[in-house]
């Protein structure tokens, strides 16, 4: 086995898919220490640049003295601290949702969620470019998993027509984590209207940077049905860890009892909790930080013209400019570590073939002058690539 792991790993190498990390001698920032250099970072899912921020840190230290620094016991035995609970019920308000559970991770929550909500009999209708934790979700779950073509509503209502399913789930991403582009969860729910369906929407990338004072993609369609369910990350725009589940209370419930993720699982330190919920009302300030971000958008959108390149039609934080091969992206992302800014190289199988990117991360915390010299780089390379 060990021979053909390591035969393997060295034909990801000759095929230019060998992942390798960067050690980070830095907080999480738009400016960061990695692998002992200085670099200009577009790579954090850190939208609003609160990762760092102090009053967070701060309210982390002040937290742990009083909880201590781990959780000791599941959620169901003795791990569910007050700090959790205040959590649960402050994001549920935030994002107009009757009730919400969280979970350590954002793959946790999917994997539990559709583990618990579906099985055989049911069936899951599944966009072809969901993240990996949602389809892994459906695989497990034992439903029947369809996949339509991206943001098809067409080919979906035609799998919806055809199902003779007892209890039918449709999951999306809200933001799509590769393409930067935003589901049509408006007509998602129409269907979901029409044919007896439920809504699972994963807002992890539009959390606290879409709606109105960042309340998420339902807010910003001015959605509210009991037939959603959302889940949304804690560690992207949040700037911290960890994951919530929202929707009516009776799902809610239900998951305490069913969602594997969440029973069998040690909750996260509450003082990560507690330093959320400060992190959930700067967000709920946060307007003019989500004023800069979609200025910053605006700008590398319009000032950024390629020839050989292109940018993605994107309007949220996740800009994708389409390379081509696994050659040419990671010769691409190099020349731009020489002039000391970092972005990275996004290879099949994340996307397809063909498409290998640079996945250009806007964070609240950058300036302008630092777009206008990620654009000059991006400029000087195409011309000596």
């Amino acid at each position: 086995m060990l021979a053909a792991l390591q035969k393997e790993l060295e034909q990801r190498k000759v095929d230019g898919l060998l992942r390798q990390r960067r050690l980070l001698d830095s907080p999480q920032a738009e400016r960061i220490v990695a692998n002992q250099q200085p670099f200009l970072s577009f790579c954090s899912n850190d939208y609003l640049g609160l990762a760092n921020h102090p009053h967070l840190v701060a309210t982390m230290q002040q937290a742990a003295g009083a909880s201590g620094v781990g959780s000791g016991a599941s959620g169901l035995i003795t791990g569910h601290h007050r700090y959790h609970d205040d959590l649960e019920k402050q994001l549920a308000a935030f994002v107009k949702l009757p009730a919400a559970l969280l979970f350590s991770t954002g793959y946790m929550a999917n994997i539990g969620v559709l583990g618990a909500l579906a099985g055989r009999g049911d069936a899951i209708f599944a966009d072809k470019l969901n993240h990996a934790c949602l389809n892994d979700g459906g695989y497990y779950s034992l439903a029947a998993f369809h996949r339509f073509p991206h943001n098809d509503v067409q080919a979906l209502e035609k799998l919806l027509q055809s199902s003779k399913a007892r209890h039918k789930l449709i999951a999306a991403d809200a933001v799509f984590s590769m393409d930067g582009d935003i589901a049509p969860i408006p007509e998602y729910l129409a269907l979901c209207e029409k044919y007896d369906a439920y809504l699972y929407i994963d807002d992890a990338h539009g959390f606290g940077v879409l709606g109105e004072h960042g309340q998420g993609a339902l807010n910003h369609f001015n959605l509210k049905s009991p037939r959603i369910i959302m889940m949304a990350t804690l560690g992207k725009a949040a700037g911290v860890a960890g994951a919530f589940v929202a929707g009516e209370q009776v799902v809610i419930d239900y998951l305490i009892q069913k969602a594997k993720s969440y029973v069998y699982s040690t909750p996260a330190p509450p003082a990560l909790s507690a330093t959320l919920s400060e992190s959930v009302r700067l967000i709920e300030q946060g307007d003019d930080l989500r004023k800069n971000l979609f200025h910053l958008i605006a700008y590398l959108k319009d000032n950024l013209k390629l020839t050989k390149w292109q940018l993605l039609a994107s309007d949220t934080s996740i800009q994708p400019l389409v390379v081509g091969t696994n050659k040419e992206v990671l010769a691409l992302t190099e020349y731009l570590q020489t002039c000391g800014i970092l972005v990275p190289a996004i290879r099949p199988p994340t996307v397809p073939v063909g498409t290998a990117r640079l996945r250009i991360s806007l964070s609240a915390a950058h300036h302008l002058e630092d777009v206008k010299r990620l654009i000059t780089a991006i400029r000087q390379a195409e011309s000596v690539l």
